[in-house]
């Protein structure tokens, strides 16, 4: 729009001078008078046209100008970013390494771009891609739980089903040696989830934290996701656990995404069998 402005005055300011012009070369005759009087006009033209055209200079020096200003501040942003996802993990049970590789993950803070929180579907778009090796199936966390897994990525952004997803389930771990069962959103509360397939006999208490238990090619270990609360039997059998989360998905900001190293070969042997 702006664009289509600038050229519009310089078409404008073109015809303006072109009738000026032929407007002084009608009145223009021998007479000295007319002649200061002519060449009066002309400078008075010529300096109208010199200012705007060194306006429409300045214009396009400063666009320029602002648009440096706001890469700048772009990148000032994300790395403001990658320093805050980092401090939320150091601040936490479960630390990032200095180096973001540790064991068979390597790790990548970034800043969330967009996130749903209000359908039975929730996703994050989040401000890494390809070029910052970024792969599908990577997961996403922060200090305080999982929350999500990368389902697409373009070159500068990912996609991730979010944990508040009826899709959705992770490996967890009741106490750090407790016993593993999935760990599902109950598809209400932005801040409860059910640890099922709890064995009957497993003792356990109200309050207990609930951690990510490793088995998977997505998330590490021991991160902590929430406290066990309530619990039904199932079938005789099993337990349903009610987990309070530690995450408040409607305050997230930034995380970290996850990218096991060897995943590929673990799948390649999963595959196999």
């Amino acid at each position: 729009m702006r664009r289509s402005n600038i050229i519009y005055h310089l078409i404008n300011a073109a015809i303006f001078i072109m009738l000026e012009i032929a407007a002084l070369n009608m009145l223009r005759n021998n007479s000295t008078v007319q002649d200061v009087w002519f060449s009066k006009g002309m400078q008075a033209v010529s300096s109208t046209v010199w200012g705007f055209f060194q306006n429409t200079k300045q214009y396009f020096s400063l666009k320029k100008s602002n648009d440096a200003l706001a890469q700048e501040n772009y990148e000032l942003r994300l790395r403001l970013a990658e320093i805050e996802a980092r401090a939320g993990l150091e601040n936490s049970v479960f630390e990032l390494p200095a180096d973001n590789v540790a064991g068979n993950f390597r790790y990548i803070p970034a800043n969330i771009v967009k996130i749903s929180n209000n359908t039975h579907h929730n996703y994050l778009i989040i401000g890494k891609g390809s070029e910052d090796g970024v792969s599908e199936g990577a997961g996403v966390i922060t200090g305080k739980g999982a929350i999500g897994v990368i389902d697409a990525v373009s070159r500068n952004h990912s996609y991730a089903r979010s944990f508040k997803n009826h899709e959705m389930n992770i490996s967890a771990r009741l106490g750090k040696e407790g016993a593993v069962g999935p760990m599902a959103w109950d598809g209400f509360s932005s801040s409860r989830a059910i640890l099922s397939e709890i064995p009957h006999h497993v003792e356990f208490e109200k309050g207990d934290t609930v951690y990510t238990s490793g088995y998977s090619s997505i998330f590490p270990p021991d991160i902590p996701l929430g406290t066990a609360g309530e619990a039904k039997i199932v079938n005789g059998a099993t337990y349903d656990i009610e987990v309070t989360l530690f995450e408040d998905f409607g305050a997230l900001r930034y995380v970290t995404i996850v990218e096991n190293i060897g995943k590929e070969e673990i799948e390649k042997l999963e595959d196999g069998i």
